[in-house]
């Protein structure tokens, strides 16, 4: 949340030449109501249901540049089909920069009414150990999302996916 996955999925799809799709966006589609309306109204575990399901239909599709909400690595089986079928990035970020760019819009659920730096802080803590896990880590700074697109681009370049990983 806030580490810049919508802009710089964007970016990177244009210096890819690839589609570019937000899974949020795509759930919403799917459900006919915004994620923060999900989460109020039906919880965060059908919200997770449904993330999981939209992002392994999507990943099964075609390849594309696919940005995924920031709990949906944490779901061992979504984890697993990404390893699967796609080239997975982790955008790192440290706390002040996550602060600040979640306090610039709302309808971020997790954060609804609680104290933003305690609840990334807690949410850091939790996530990154199992981020980690990603193909690529790049971090996200605040030289802009084209420079962190250019980034990812020279990481995809000399990346050599494990031996027991096909290619995407």
């Amino acid at each position: 949340m806030g580490a810049g996955k919508t802009r710089v999925g964007q970016r990177l799809a244009d210096l890819l030449a690839m589609e570019f799709t937000d899974a949020d966006e795509e759930i919403t589609k799917a459900a006919g109501r915004s994620v923060e309306d999900i989460f109020e109204e039906y919880g965060e575990e059908a919200f997770r249901d449904c993330e999981e399901r939209v992002i392994q239909r999507l990943l099964e599709e075609k390849p594309r540049v696919l940005a995924t909400g920031g709990g949906a690595f944490m779901n061992s089986r979504t984890r697993s089909h990404i390893g699967e079928h796609a080239i997975s990035i982790w955008l790192r970020a440290d706390l002040d920069v996550l602060v600040q760019r979640t306090s610039r819009r709302g309808g971020r659920p997790l954060l609804k009414n609680k104290d933003h730096r305690a609840t990334l802080a807690k949410l850091i803590e939790e996530r990154y150990p199992v981020y980690a896990e990603a193909d690529i880590v790049v971090d996200s700074r605040e030289d802009g999302p084209d420079v962190t697109a250019r980034d990812i681009k020279k990481a995809l370049e000399t990346y050599s996916p494990p031996a027991t990983k096909e290619a995407p």
